[in-house]
């Protein structure tokens, strides 16, 4: 099922999603450099240090993880989901080897494969994969989940029917079920021993992925070594991975972890600020490390308004902010021009995507004149605070969006906070704007739980009926044409109101020294090539080095 229309594929009775035969493949036809190629033949041995651009301080207990780029990036190191994109946008079986629904998509048969093992040799079967679920849905006790709880809220029922198979019954008709199962890497299967963990689940790391967990010197470094065990193989029946052992490395400062990578000190790096790639690039054309780049199936960089409080519960004020901001100066000043300025949530090829979605651009006068009618409804001035993570590319872009407010007359003030303490900001509602990055390609139903008014998830506090019927509507609907339109609708809705200030899609870029090979990682066990986004990170079974030997 593709991002394109998930509904596409699901319109056909009977739709299976079914592992293909043989190994898993090796990507080093497709992702070896900027052009993607590379003829040489994978090397084992080695290792990596990989710099990201934030710790991830709450760990790594999946069920209850917050999780950020930084964290989904080291999870997909260490755990496996049971569904993941492809390049086409399709989620395919991972640890199941299908995943098929009934007539009316309100009953999933999911069958995993024979043999997978843990890193603590305990085996996968439908009972451990059940307490994952179960877990994820707050069904199981020595489990608290937080996020994960929300994007499973459709599922009724999780049902072991054999060794190696389960149903999974839901609420309402849900075609995008697939897609939940990866949810941006978040959902990743944990072995039995961390799931009954309540002292050390969020730092004693045990997946069935392809490198085991050493140890974790939180701010420093977290490391894993290769797991000899792992299940998949490479297109020439070869284990995977191949590294012996991979390091990730938290740098803040973007333009400290380019300069890392361009001197050597470190490996790779993942990263998407304007400063760091423009010193990256310049590597890259002087060939002194290689580049891979994506803007397909972008995140959006943008504003949350908080509706549910003052001053942002009145139009007035949220246009207001809106017509103040120079979006095209923004990109100029802060990426360069390099960026896509963003018209909504949905990145182009996404359903939903409109060029023009009404969002309002950049009028002074407008600004102005919604600044002076919120003044005359209320009796005070448009006044607000600005929260963002304490980092100093974003505390820049803090600095433009105050004073292109206060062009406006719009007094702002800017509050500074570390990532971690940024999301539970977001999660409690204790803030007026907040900077932000979400909402990667995949199924737009994926963002239900953003949006839909009363959900715990929506950070911007909005109950709009509209848009709730229309997220209801998509969440059931299996019709192509009509998703297509339905999310339009929610696009048009999103521009009308400016309940989120969109500012500019998400470039990312994987940077690396010129000896590592298959970053994107290996074909995937269907036969299909990864998925090319790099808004949730990148596999890493398939990476090595060719100077390894």
């Amino acid at each position: 099922m593709k991002c394109r229309s998930l509904a596409v594929a699901a319109v056909v009775a009977g739709l299976v999603l079914t592992a293909g035969c043989g190994g898993s493949g090796d990507d080093s036809s497709s992702s070896g450099s900027e052009e993607g190629s590379t003829s040489d033949e994978p090397v084992y041995g080695g290792e990596v240090t990989y710099g990201l651009e934030a710790e991830n301080s709450g760990g790594w207990c999946l069920p209850e993880g917050q999780l950020a780029i930084a964290g989904t990036q080291v999870a997909l190191a260490i755990y496996d989901t049971l569904t993941t994109p492809n390049a086409d946008g399709d989620y395919v079986p991972l640890l199941a080897e299908s995943v098929e629904p009934n007539e009316d998509y309100t009953q999933w048969t999911v069958t995993l494969r024979e043999g997978v093992t843990f890193h603590d040799g305990s085996a996968l079967d439908a009972t451990v994969v059940k307490n994952n679920l179960d877990a994820f849905l707050g069904n199981y006790p020595a489990r608290n989940p937080l996020l994960l709880k929300f994007l499973f809220e459709p599922i009724s029922a999780v049902e072991v029917t054999g060794d190696l198979t389960l149903t999974i019954s839901t609420k309402v008709p849900w075609p995008a079920l697939p897609a939940a199962l990866y949810s941006g890497g978040r959902a990743g299967i944990i072995a039995q021993a961390q799931l009954d963990d309540t002292e050390t689940c969020d730092s004693n790391l045990i997946g069935t992925g392809p490198f085991v967990f050493e140890e974790w010197a939180v701010n420093d470094h977290l490391r894993a070594t290769r797991n000899p065990d792992y299940w998949r193989t490479d297109a020439d029946g070869n284990q995977l991975p191949y590294l012996d052992a991979i390091e990730f490395r938290p740098v803040v400062d973007s333009v400290s972890l380019a300069n890392s990578v361009v001197s050597g000190g470190i490996d790779m790096s993942h990263s998407s600020g304007s400063a760091s790639t423009g010193i990256l690039e310049g590597a890259a054309e002087a060939g002194d490390i290689q580049l891979l780049q994506s803007d397909e199936f972008p995140e959006v960089g943008y504003t949350i308004v908080n509706a549910g409080k003052a001053p942002f519960d009145n139009r007035d004020a949220r246009l207001a902010a809106a017509y103040a901001v120079d979006r095209e100066e923004f990109n100029q000043i802060r990426n360069e021009g390099m960026f896509q300025i963003a018209s909504g949530p949905f990145g182009p090829g996404n359903v939903g995507y409109l060029e023009d979605a009404g969002y309002p651009e950049f009028d002074l006068d407008k600004a102005m004149e919604h600044a002076a009618a919120y003044e005359e409804a209320t009796g005070t001035p448009l006044t607000f605070t600005y929260t963002y993570q304490n980092d100093p590319e974003t505390a820049q872009t803090a600095q433009l969006l105050q004073s292109m407010w206060g062009r406006a007359g719009i007094e702002v003030e800017i509050v500074p906070i570390e990532q971690a303490t940024l999301i539970s900001t977001a999660i409690s509602g204790d803030y007026q704007t907040i900077s932000w990055r979400n909402h990667g390609g995949g199924d737009p139903d994926s963002q239900y739980v953003w949006w839909y008014g009363g959900s715990p998830l929506n950070f911007g506090k909005f109950d709009d009926p509209e848009m709730n019927e229309l997220l209801d509507r998509g969440r059931s609907e299996v019709d192509p044409a009509e998703r297509e339109a339905i999310y339009e609708d929610v696009n048009r809705e999103f521009g009308a109101e400016a309940y989120n200030q969109w500012l500019t899609w998400v470039q990312w870029t994987i940077a690396y020294q010129n000896d590592i090979h298959g970053v994107l990682g290996p074909v995937l066990p269907d036969g299909s090539e990864p998925f090319p986004g790099l808004a949730y990170g990148h596999a890493v079974s398939g990476i090595w080095r060719s100077d390894a030997g």
